[in-house]
């Protein structure tokens, strides 16, 4: 599926129909004020493109899938579970980057066994997303797929 080419710059693939995941989108955002990262739901069109063209499961939506560059995305260059969560707050500056430093001490494997154990929990602690408003509306316009795939999930201002 062709899609038009966005601007070059980092982009995060994350589950659009989990709690948390929706959430950390949200701190991410807020964190991000220089608006250098953008996002997609794995649900999305876009993003099952993406997926599919790098040989990643299309339906399984335990990992978020960090792009470092989007303009780039024909190149196999991602990051996944904990690796692309560092690079996602290495991206936003300021606080998120202390955050990805502290982050980046604990050993790879024990991050991953953490992010796995949360992923399996993740819908039943925190539960499928319940559409919210951004605190911004301008904000609607770093996610990829556009006002509808955004108003779909529940991101949209209202």
């Amino acid at each position: 599926m062709n899609h038009p080419q966005p601007s070059p710059g980092p982009v995060l693939l994350f589950d659009g129909e989990c709690g948390l995941c929706q959430r950390i989108v949200r701190i991410l955002l807020r964190l991000d004020r220089a608006g250098r990262l953008r996002f997609a739901p794995l649900q999305g069109p876009r993003a099952q493109d993406y997926l599919r063209a790098h040989g990643l499961p299309t339906a399984d939506f335990e990992t978020l899938v960090y792009v470092p560059d989007w303009a780039r995305r024909n190149e196999p260059e991602f990051l996944v579970r904990t690796a692309g969560v560092i690079a996602a707050l290495r991206e936003t500056g300021g606080l998120g980057r202390v955050f990805a430093a502290v982050l980046r001490i604990i050993p790879g494997t024990w991050r991953d066994a953490a992010y796995r154990l949360v992923g399996r929990w993740r819908y039943r602690v925190f539960g499928a997303w319940q559409p919210r408003p951004l605190a911004r509306p301008e904000l609607a316009a770093r996610f990829l797929e556009g006002v509808e795939t955004v108003r779909r999930l529940g991101t949209e201002s209202r």
